[in-house]
């Protein structure tokens, strides 16, 4: 009897807390609502400490916040929540914490698929963003199943980072970002040659300095050659600008479509140059070549985060007001929240006093953006 009529005043409170929300969010709803909610959730290890739990036992309470935040977001009208997770730099903890982590990340991971879940109930699609080539293959296996399962949803996205740093997610963007760019550049037009003997630039037709190709040079000058072309390469387009050399006589403008061979060779020939100044077997003749500047939207196609828009609000729980290495490209103009409150302790209000921060200040966050 005492079980059924506990079991009655639960779910009696729980339609009053429902009913309750509802009409919050509805007030909310009358101003402008976060496209986009980023959560560091900081402060489980504390939590445990300060509650004298288990080691683990404060990310399981942490899960259980979260599980409510992501709630309250999507009925809010939040289309995009993205949570913090697991940082790269987390590898470095104690293996036995780390390996614990991995098996709460498994556990919820392989969770999320269940009918009675979040992500079925709201049309969730999940996103594991991320280095993930460092997780273990169970983890990676059960991230890569839940995105195709997901795959069709519409209605709100999920995503969740995972062995990330944000220096990590640039590095990888501005490697793919060249390598793409080279592939564009590197076939030869049919009007050059490609066996490195005689090529021609804009109509100039230049040697290489000693008069044969590559392929005829030792081994180290073939290197050498290589990664002075190479060098060539990464500079002219990450500065996307004009270098001169007056000793020389040479101007480039950037990298043209089919000719980074070719300003790469001549390059080295400068390199190669005689005490005078002189390039031998090469006319001292201006060569222009045409831009081909890498430009910061080639470098966002390849973010991790390219699946979502930036963040409109960072909430980091337990007063902490560093981005820790989280999102670093992406919240330039983004308010950063941060409750006093541990995340465990994370409630239904630190959301809304977040979203009324970013109601009072959207209009200078709009105008912000709009100067870029």
């Amino acid at each position: 009897m005492e079980t059924l009529c506990g079991s009655r005043l639960s779910e009696l409170f729980g339609s009053l807390g429902s009913f309750f929300r509802k009409c919050m969010f509805c007030i909310l709803s009358m101003g402008p609502i976060p496209n986009h909610i980023a959560f560091i959730m900081d402060g489980n290890r504390r939590y445990a400490k300060k509650e004298k739990m288990e080691e683990g036992a404060g990310h399981r309470a942490g899960f259980s916040a979260l599980m409510s935040m992501l709630k309250y977001c999507y009925e809010l009208g939040v289309t995009y929540v993205t949570i913090y997770a697991f940082s790269i730099e987390n590898f470095k903890r104690k293996p036995d914490e780390v390996q614990n982590l991995m098996d709460l990340i498994l556990e919820k991971i392989d969770g999320l698929l269940k009918e009675e879940s979040l992500v079925n109930k709201y049309g969730i699609r999940v996103y594991f963003i991320g280095n993930l080539k460092l997780l273990s293959e169970p983890v990676r296996v059960a991230s890569e199943k839940v995105m195709k399962a997901t795959a069709n949803n519409t209605k709100c996205v999920l995503l969740i980072c995972i062995a990330y740093t944000s220096c990590d997610e640039i590095v990888q963007a501005v490697h793919e970002s060249c390598k793409n760019k080279w592939e564009e550049i590197q076939p030869c037009n049919s009007h050059k040659s490609c066996n490195g003997r005689i090529e021609e630039v804009d109509g100039k037709n230049i040697e290489d300095g000693f008069g044969h190709s590559v392929q005829e040079l030792s081994g180290v000058q073939a290197n050498d050659f290589r990664a002075t072309r190479a060098s060539t390469f990464c500079n002219d387009v990450a500065q996307g600008v004009e270098s001169t050399d007056n000793g020389s006589g040479l101007v480039g403008h950037g990298v043209a479509h089919g000719s980074c061979d070719k300003w790469g060779e001549v390059q080295s020939l400068e390199a190669s140059r005689t005490g005078d100044g002189v390039i031998p077997h090469v006319k001292r003749e201006k060569l222009l070549v045409n831009p081909s500047i890498l430009k910061v939207v080639d470098i966002e196609r390849h973010m991790y985060m390219s699946v979502a828009p930036n963040p409109d609000v960072v909430i980091r729980s337990s007063g902490e007001t560093r981005l820790s290495n989280f999102l670093l490209w992406q919240t330039s103009n983004c308010l950063l929240y941060s409750p006093n409150a541990l995340w465990p302790d994370m409630r239904l209000w630190h959301l809304v006093w977040a979203v009324l921060d970013f109601q009072r200040n959207h209009s200078y966050f709009e105008k912000k953006k709009k100067q870029f």
